[in-house]
């Protein structure tokens, strides 16, 4: 069984109730550890993320710039982010291969259930693997 670091604690700090009870009873039992890669982000960190890909090198992550369009880690009306990212670590390395997000998912799904949660995995345009969010009441 694992368990988090204070680091992802930290993180999962100000996430709905049902997304950080949702990511403890996960990492119990995931078939892997992971930490929490992202927890709430500022409009500049949101903003950041969604020029990458654009105007400065790399992959394109997100298609929130965080002021036209919010992303779910920004805090909502209620104060508090609906969005985690998961990093899956193998050998105490931090992977990005699919197959381990799949893997964590699959197990996660009765968990999405019953914490109204789901994954950025099973979008059908954009497939954000290490993400999971609240869908609200």
């Amino acid at each position: 069984m694992f368990k988090f670091s204070k680091k992802s604690l930290k993180k999962l700090e100000g996430l709905h109730p049902n997304l950080q009870n949702f990511f403890m009873e996960l990492i119990k039992i995931s078939p892997y550890d992971f930490s929490i890669a992202q927890g709430i982000r500022t409009a500049e960190e949101q903003n950041k993320l969604y020029q990458q890909g654009r105007t400065t090198p790399g992959k394109i992550v997100t298609n929130c710039d965080g002021y036209k369009i919010k992303s779910n880690h920004q805090t909502k009306d209620d104060g508090l982010g609906h969005a985690g990212d998961i990093a899956v670590l193998v050998n105490n390395k931090i992977t990005w291969e699919e197959k381990y997000y799949k893997e964590v998912a699959m197990t996660a799904r009765i968990l999405m259930q019953k914490y109204n949660v789901e994954w950025g995995g099973d979008w059908k345009n954009f497939k954000d693997l290490p993400h999971f969010e609240y869908k609200g009441e």
